[in-house]
């Protein structure tokens, strides 16, 4: 008997403790000359960040069904250093810089081979349901102590 198909969406990968996550540019990302549109790079880390809770087990949606709480972005600091252009392939290189009781300092960046597109700073905070900044599960935080360290390419 035959296991029926099943699809899965694409899922990053950790190498050390940096997570990569690949994607492709389509023509909905860009301007009309092809050019990466500047806010499709935040969704881009946003997608990637979210793959990376995903990867160390952090279940956001059942925290936020649950009343635990949310993530959301407190502060992105972002340099936009070259374009991404129709039908390139991207890595968002994601690492955990810092890990506060309420938040985590997340460096983020985009790039085609060896070269950078954007380099950002995110601030992800955790708030209660009523949004209120809020200590992160303590289990989350000690994940993302074991991830932390200086940013490399």
């Amino acid at each position: 008997m035959t296991e029926p198909l099943r699809d899965r969406p694409y899922e990053g990968a950790f190498h050390g403790r940096t997570h990569r996550f690949a994607l492709r540019v389509y023509f909905e990302d860009t301007d009309t000359a092809g050019v990466v549109y500047y806010a499709n790079y935040l969704r881009f880390m946003e997608r990637a960040r979210s793959d990376m809770l995903r990867a160390v087990g952090v279940d956001q949606r059942a925290a936020l069904e649950g009343g635990e709480g949310v993530y959301v972005v407190a502060e992105a600091n972002i340099k936009y250093r070259a374009p991404a252009k129709l039908d390139d392939e991207l890595v968002v290189v994601s690492r955990v810089l810092e890990v506060r009781a309420a938040s985590c300092v997340i460096h983020q960046r985009v790039m085609r081979g060896p070269q950078v597109l954007t380099d950002a700073t995110v601030t992800a905070a955790f708030l209660s349901p009523e949004g209120r900044p809020k200590r992160q599960p303590r289990a989350w935080v000690e994940k993302f102590e074991k991830l932390k360290g200086e940013s490399e390419a």
